[in-house]
């Protein structure tokens, strides 16, 4: 909390609360989810900056391309019937966003789980850090 009674400085498009959460599950629906190449990548021209950085424990991915491989290097890894689930929805404020997310198969319990931590710039993801809980769920 801060003393000031100065009003916070808005972050672009995504600076209220509703549109972060949209940006934020737009990502893991759009983004995540997406196992079509060509798709994914019109998405993330549409959610992130053009050079957007991607860090997640295995990987750190600088530009469009380089995240759509990395997310096609994770689906590779992961049975195909995995999908991602936001828990809940996105909260953030100036210029940051924090969402939990589950993936798993579709009918069946979380096999893993984490939390997508994200900088907003002027409405679109510039820097989305990536951590998953540790363990087996």
């Amino acid at each position: 909390m801060t003393s000031s009674s100065r009003p916070q400085a808005a972050a672009g498009p995504a600076a209220a609360g509703s549109d972060l959460d949209a940006l934020m599950q737009a990502n893991i629906v759009r983004v995540f989810n997406e196992r079509n190449p060509a798709r994914r990548r019109a998405a993330l021209g549409e959610l992130y900056t053009e050079k957007a950085t991607l860090y997640d424990p295995e990987t750190v991915a600088t530009g469009r391309e380089a995240i759509s491989d990395a997310v096609g290097n994770l689906h590779r890894m992961l049975p195909s019937s995995f999908i991602f689930t936001a828990v809940g929805h996105a909260v953030g404020h100036n210029g940051a966003a924090r969402l939990f997310w589950q993936a798993g198969p579709p009918d069946g319990p979380a096999a893993v789980t984490g939390t997508d931590v994200a900088h907003i710039e002027n409405g679109r993801i510039k820097l989305l850090y990536v951590f998953v809980d540790p363990g087996v769920h």
